[in-house]
């Protein structure tokens, strides 16, 4: 007999498990494909492997000689996907096996298999029947399917990031910011890109200030953005390295499947209540059968993994009996474009759908010495406040390293922050990180350097 069994092993169940063997609860993990799921595998972290690679690639080429660096034939300059992919495997590896590596040292049962669940207390995998106290159901999520009879046309998420041939023209479909990720991914390795959006806009829980900066970049890299369209299926629309939308034609040698992502439904002889392809939970993350949680993308809260690994940890203690309350408006949202994007609390359009009387204050990154020393400086700070007294609502952030900077905001939020509060927290110089400072000021009465 188990305390608990989590089915699935990405950020949410890996790291609910770790947690719950040092807890003392004796505990199992199914996983039916590889240890670390989605995000170590073939999602966060081969993404953001090559994403690195491929900035490197663009600073070598376009900005070496403006810091001073001499000698380099830009024409003799190439990108090797493979040789990124070699490097992008090696950390995978790394990461995975240590992942392993903590949940045998904190005496978690893993099972490698697929799971049933057959009952309350009960889950069929490997062909085993384990009992258990508890279940968490951390699947993850998946892009439905893009139908295609045409060989190699169709590239899903999962075989993405493998050593091939990357053609030139390439189509993403999508509108979420991993979409918009590996549309600048391909089109910084010098490819035509096309992103296919299937509403009138990208990034759709993005404040709309960021998402409009995102376009207007997106824009200016002649990615080609076409909106309201949808593809479900290749068969009636491409022909000999064309796509034919609607009597739009557009160039395209593969399809990159980053549609929105649908919950993996774990199969169960109980009914456990959906919406929208989505495990439904209350507040506590359980599900409308007692004793089975569902945490992370399975639940449809919110696509992060850093979010469902606060979830996962959440839930271990409340096994545990410790009562609190996990607000997910108070967790960063992060956007791995060129520029990073990062937000948290409330965006612009919630106060004002709310009626809050607010403030807006932001800093440009162009303003900032360091940023200017890394030439770096695209970007922003831009703060959220109430008016009467000053409580920090919201927080957007594009920069370089946004998505490291909002956990400064993070802070913030969680504490219950005022502007006045960041206005008086000195910050070292030169760094980055001044745009908070001065963001402050700006909130309170005046930027120093604006």
């Amino acid at each position: 007999m188990y305390d608990l069994i989590i089915i699935g092993s990405g950020p949410a169940g890996y790291v609910a498990a770790i947690r719950a063997g040092q807890v003392g609860l004796k505990t199992a993990i199914i996983e039916k494909n590889q240890i670390g799921g989605m995000c170590l595998n073939w999602g966060c972290i081969p993404s953001k492997a090559m994403m690195e690679s491929v900035k490197l690639y663009q600073r070598i080429s376009n900005d070496s000689a403006r810091f001073g660096i001499e000698g380099i034939d830009k024409k003799s300059i190439s990108f090797n996907w493979t040789k990124g992919i070699k490097r992008s495997n090696t950390i995978v590896k790394r990461l995975t096996g240590g992942v392993e590596f903590l949940l045998k040292k904190n005496g978690i049962d893993i099972i490698i298999g697929e799971a049933k669940i057959i009952s309350p207390n009960s889950v069929l995998a490997d062909n085993r029947l384990l009992e258990t106290k508890n279940i968490i159901i951390a699947t993850g999520s998946s892009s439905p399917k893009i139908e295609s009879k045409f060989d190699n046309l169709v590239v899903e998420p999962k075989k993405l990031f493998t050593e091939r041939e990357v053609p030139q023209n390439i189509v993403v479909v999508g509108k979420s910011p991993v979409a918009i990720e590996l549309a600048q991914l391909f089109n910084m390795m010098g490819k035509n890109v096309s992103l296919i959006s299937d509403s009138s806009h990208i990034m759709p829980k993005a404040d709309s200030y960021v998402r409009n900066y995102m376009e207007s970049k997106l824009k200016k890299e002649k990615i080609n953005i076409i909106y309201n369209t949808q593809i479900t299926s290749t068969s009636e629309i491409w022909e000999n390295g064309t796509l034919n939308l609607s009597g739009r034609e557009v160039e395209c040698d593969i399809i990159i499947n980053a549609s929105d992502r649908k919950a993996n439904i774990v199969p169960s002889d109980i009914e456990i209540a959906e919406k929208d392809g989505y495990i439904i939970v209350d507040e506590n993350c359980e599900t409308s059968v007692k004793g089975i949680y569902a945490v992370g993308d399975v639940n449809g809260t919110a696509m992060f993994a850093h979010i469902g690994s606060a979830q996962g940890l959440f839930v271990i203690n409340r096994l545990k009996g410790i009562e609190a309350k996990l607000d997910i408006s108070k967790l960063p949202m992060n956007m791995y474009t060129v520029p990073e994007a990062a937000q948290i609390g409330l965006t612009e359009d919630q106060l004002k759908e709310g009626g809050y009387d607010y403030k807006v204050s932001e800093f440009p990154l162009s303003a900032n010495g360091k940023a200017q020393t890394e030439g770096s400086a695209e970007g922003f700070v831009r703060i959220l406040s109430d008016n009467k007294i000053g409580e920090v609502l919201g927080v957007q952030i594009v920069a370089p390293n946004a998505t490291d900077m909002i956990n400064e905001a993070a802070a913030y939020i969680q504490l219950e922050s005022t502007v006045y509060d960041i206005a008086q927290t000195v910050h070292t110089h030169p760094t980055v990180s001044e745009v908070f400072m001065e963001a402050g000021f700006e909130a309170v009465d005046k930027a120093i350097h604006k």
